[in-house]
């Protein structure tokens, strides 16, 4: 096979970890592929590896407005994919417009697709911005010939507002860097903490309105009432009105920043440190698709308390404590049941631990490549047939 993939709007997140791992771990001899074609902004692209067998391209169209980049998708890249002698299209953003056939997409951004939480938003660019993706990726998973989903959550609810797909599906979770795999700690009794030696909570999120971190420290904020010696590290990118709410709150708790702490955001190369540090992972989101941060919580060896919505619960199993994002109280509860134990911090971090291990990129490559030969050749027996 020879592969095309669109990287456009690949720039940060998700989308492009799974770019950059997908194609660190893929190997022609062992994927069953000849040359990958990659088009992309100079910044994406030069996070990618560099091989004989992958072609970086940049079109000129990516050096100015979003209206270009349209035209250039819509238009150009059908011809660019003819030209390299591709087989197949592989879009990972999940929008696409062009004529080129065959496709596969993939399902990653939930919200255009749970109106409740796009609501969040209110009446504004935002919520405008979702509606068109809504739309776009609705029409592009209906006329792919393939869609990759990562979880069941996210094609249950997905094919629930789309209806039916006319092409392949299959269910392909996103893996993990080997680096974020750190044993479980020896759990000490919260006696063993003081304001000098802090317990050090970790929630790793981009400050978005449906992340929750303000009810998040609601709750730690109640922890300190209460005398426990405890500090939480906030980190992740922002969007400004989010970041507005955040910082609005952390001066109303803790003006002089002593045990809430926002780092802003850390190069995913060095985000494995902030774990090893930390002694309690804390996922409060209320939309994911497939929660990569919770994964690599999950592998970091911590107790993790998480959010009880979307694909949390599949993921985590019984391996955490969960609470409704929205209550600080439940989110406080779940919180204080792991300060005060240790034996359960260290019982739920071991079975985390455990089950995250069937998360990795060479599972994840392998089981996207086999399924692109699998649309690949339904879409030649289909055109035989014709």
């Amino acid at each position: 096979m020879i592969i095309g993939i669109d990287a456009s709007n690949l720039r940060q997140g998700g989308g492009l970890t799974h770019l950059i791992e997908l194609l660190a771990v893929i190997r022609p001899e062992v994927n069953n592929f000849q040359r990958i074609i990659v088009w992309g902004d100079e910044g994406t692209l030069n996070k990618l590896i560099s091989e004989p067998w992958l072609i970086k391209i940049f079109p000129k169209e990516f050096q100015k407005s979003f209206p270009y980049r349209f035209f250039w998708q819509r238009f150009k890249i059908s011809s660019s994919a003819k030209d390299h002698e591709c087989d197949l299209l592989f879009i990972p953003g999940g929008s696409f417009s062009c004529s080129f056939r065959p496709i596969v997409t993939m399902s990653r951004n939930m919200l255009p697709f749970e109106w409740t939480e796009a609501k969040r938003y209110g009446f504004s660019l935002i919520t405008l911005r979702i509606i068109i993706l809504r739309w776009l990726q609705s029409r592009s998973f209906r006329s792919a010939n393939g869609v990759i989903f990562l979880t069941d959550y996210a094609k249950n609810n997905v094919t629930k507002v789309i209806g039916r797909l006319t092409g392949v599906h299959s269910i392909i979770p996103h893996g993990l860097n080997e680096r974020f795999q750190i044993e479980p700690k020896e759990q000490l009794e919260i006696s063993s903490y003081n304001d000098q030696n802090p317990f050090q909570l970790l929630y790793v999120s981009i400050i978005d309105q449906y992340k929750h971190q303000w009810h998040v420290i609601d709750a730690v904020a109640q922890l300190r009432d209460l005398g426990y010696p405890v500090v939480l590290n906030l980190v992740g990118p922002a969007y400004p009105s989010s970041l507005k709410r955040l910082s609005k709150k952390i001066d109303m708790i803790d003006k002089k920043k002593t045990f809430i702490k926002y780092h802003g955001s850390i190069p995913y190369n060095d985000l494995h440190s902030i774990y090893k540090k930390s002694h309690l992972g804390i996922f409060a989101s209320s939309c994911e698709n497939m929660p990569n941060i919770l994964i690599e919580t999950m592998a970091a060896g911590l107790p993790i308390a998480c959010s009880n919505r979307g694909p949390m619960p599949e993921v985590l199993g019984d391996a955490g404590l969960y609470f409704n994002p929205e209550s600080p109280n439940e989110i406080f509860n779940a919180l204080e049941s792991y300060i005060t134990n240790p034996l359960l911090r260290y019982e739920k971090a071991s079975a985390s631990f455990s089950n995250v291990q069937k998360y990795a990129w060479t599972t994840c490559a392998k089981d996207t490549f086999t399924f692109l030969e699998i649309v690949l050749s339904n879409h030649k027996k289909s055109l035989c047939a014709e």
